[in-house]
C-alpha cells in the first residue's frame, strides 16, 4: 500500500534529524532510548505529510491515571485500525518518558530523548502529566510545546448522545477551539515578589514609561506577535474552509489590553483580508451589504470580547464555531465548553505546529483513581481520533467515533458519568475500552 499524504506546511521548521542515504537514523539521534526494530517514520515531502503503512508513533503514557486511560485507549487505536485496514497498516508503538516515570528512570522530568523522538517521529500522543502548583517545574505540556513549536493547541468539542451535561442543548455545540501556544502570559517570562530581579523590572519601567507599580508585585510580561497571532489564525481558517464550518471567531480582551489582545484582533482580520478574501467575509460586510446573511461558501469572520464569549457559550453556543484566541482565554474557554458536554475527560486536544503534532489527554492526573482502572478514557481516547485524522486515516479514526457514540447510547460508562446518569451500567476503564471495540462495525 502507498503511504497516505497530508497536505501542510513546513516552512521555518528546525530539524535536529538528518538522513543518510535515505535511511531513518534515529538510532544517532537518540541517546538512552531504542527505537522499535520494525515501522518506519513519518516524514515530510513537497509539503505533505507522508505516513508510511506502519508510522512509528512515540507516546507518553502518562501519570496519575496516564496508564490506565493509555492502555485502554491503545487497544481501541490498534483495533479501528485493523478494522479499517486489516493487516495493510499498523501503528508501531514507541514509548518515551516524561514526568513522573521519566524522573524514576532518568533523573529528569523531560529527558532530551524525548523531544528528539517526537520531533524525528513528526507526531506523537501523550497522557496527562504532573504539574506542580507554585514552585518546582513549570508544566511539562508548556515545555513540550515550546521546545517543539506547537503553536496551535486545537480542541475540537461536541456532544456524544447519552452523556450527561449540566445544561439543557448540549447538542447545540460543535466548537473548535485553536488556542495560540507559544505566547502570552503562558511564557513564563515572569519573577517573584521581592525579587532582585522583579525590583530591577519594576524600576525600570517606572524610570522609563512611568509605569507605577507596588514595590512588593510579582510581575511577568505578557507578549503577543503578528508573527505568533496570524500562523494561529490562518491555521484556524484554513481548518474552517477545510471541514466546511460556518465561522471563525477572534476572542480577545482587547477593549482593555489594547496592544496585546486588542492586536491579536487587528492581525487576525488581517490575515482573512489578506490571504482569504476569496472565502471569508466580515459581519461588517454581511450587515453593510447583504442584510445580515452570509453567502453560501463564505465563511463568517467576527470577534467577540472573551468575557461576553464565556456567557454566550453558555447561553447560545450555535454563535460559534471554530474560535481562535490568545493561550490564557483559550485555556479556560475549552474547558467551559467541555463542561456543557460531560467534563473534560470527554475533552480531545492536538498541540499541532506546521509540521509536528502531538495529541493529549486535557484533563489532570487524577492521581488519587490512578491504577484502580477506573476512570474516563474518553479525552484521550478522541485525541487519538484527532492523531488518526492527522495522518489521513480517516476511516479508522470515524470507527471510533461512532464505535463510542453507540457505546453512549447504550449507557456504558465509567464512574464519572455513570453517577450522574439513569438507568446506567458503570464499567471498569479496561471494560469501557472493549465496550467500544465490540461496537466497531
Amino acid at each position: 500500500m502507498h503511504p497516505s499524504r497530508t497536505r501542510i506546511a513546513t516552512a521555518g521548521v528546525p530539524s535536529i534529524t538528518a538522513h543518510a542515504h535515505g535511511k531513518d537514523v534515529a538510532m544517532s539521534v537518540l541517546e538512552q532510548l531504542t527505537p522499535p526494530k520494525e515501522g518506519q517514520r513519518i516524514t515530510i515531502t513537497d509539503g505533505h505529510l507522508v505516513v508510511p503503512s506502519q508510522p512509528i508513533i512515540p507516546f507518553i503514557e502518562g501519570d496519575g491515571t496516564g496508564p490506565d486511560i493509555w492502555r485502554a485507549s491503545q487497544r481501541i487505536f490498534d483495533a479501528a485500525v485493523k478494522a479499517s485496514y486489516g493487516t495493510q497498516r499498523r501503528i508501531v508503538w514507541f514509548e518515551v518518558f516524561a514526568g513522573e516515570k521519566a524522573h524514576t528512570r532518568f533523573g529528569t522530568w523531560l529527558p532530551d530523548d524525548t523531544l528528539r523522538a517526537f520531533q524525528h517521529y513528526v507526531v506523537g500522543i501523550k497522557g496527562p502529566l504532573t504539574t506542580p502548583v507554585g514552585g518546582g517545574f513549570r508544566s511539562l505540556n508548556v515545555a513540550l510545546r515550546q521546545i517543539l513549536d506547537l503553536y496551535a493547541c486545537v480542541r475540537p468539542v461536541r456532544w456524544f448522545e447519552g452523556v450527561p451535561s449540566p445544561v439543557k442543548h448540549p447538542e447545540r455545540v460543535d466548537i473548535v477551539i485553536f488556542r495560540e501556544n507559544s505566547e502570552d502570559i503562558y511564557m513564563g517570562l515572569e519573577h517573584p515578589s521581592q525579587s532582585a530581579e522583579a525590583k530591577k523590572l519594576i524600576e525600570f519601567v517606572r524610570k522609563e514609561f512611568g509605569w507605577k507599580v507596588r514595590e512588593d508585585s510579582g510581575v511577568g510580561l505578557k507578549p503577543m506577535s503578528p508573527f505568533g497571532t496570524k500562523r494561529l489564525v490562518r491555521k484556524a481558517i484554513r481548518y474552517a474552509k477545510e471541514r466546511g464550518r460556518r465561522s471563525v471567531t477572534l476572542v480577545h480582551k482587547g477593549n482593555i489590553m489594547k496592544y496585546t489582545e486588542g492586536a491579536f484582533r487587528e492581525w487576525g482580520y488581517q490575515v482573512a483580508h489578506d490571504e482569504f478574501a476569496d472565502v471569508t467575509i466580515t459581519w461588517d460586510e454581511v450587515n453593510r451589504h447583504l442584510d445580515g446573511k452570509v453567502p453560501p461558501g463564505k465563511i463568517l469572520m467576527q470577534d467577540y470580547i472573551a468575557d461576553v464569549t464565556f456567557q454566550h457559550m453558555l447561553t447560545r453556543p450555535r454563535d460559534f464555531d471554530v474560535l481562535a484566541t490568545g493561550n490564557l482565554n483559550g485555556d479556560y474557554l475549552s474547558d467551559a465548553v467541555a463542561a456543557q458536554v460531560g467534563g473534560i475527560g470527554m475533552a480531545p486536544g492536538g498541540n499541532i505546529s506546521d509540521v509536528h503534532g502531538v495529541f493529549e489527554a486535557t484533563h489532570g492526573t487524577a492521581p488519587k483513581y490512578a491504577n484502580q482502572d477506573k476512570v474516563n478514557p474518553g479525552s484521550l481516547t478522541l485525541s487519538g481520533v484527532m492523531m488518526l485524522e492527522h495522518l489521513g486515516w480517516n476511516e479508522a479514526a470515524e470507527r471510533i467515533t461512532k464505535a463510542m457514540e453507540k457505546t453512549f447510547r447504550q449507557k456504558i460508562v465509567t464512574y464519572d458519568l455513570a453517577r450522574l446518569m439513569d438507568g446506567a451500567r458503570e464499567v471498569k476503564t479496561s471494560e469501557f475500552a472493549t465496550a467500544v471495540i465490540d461496537n466497531m462495525a
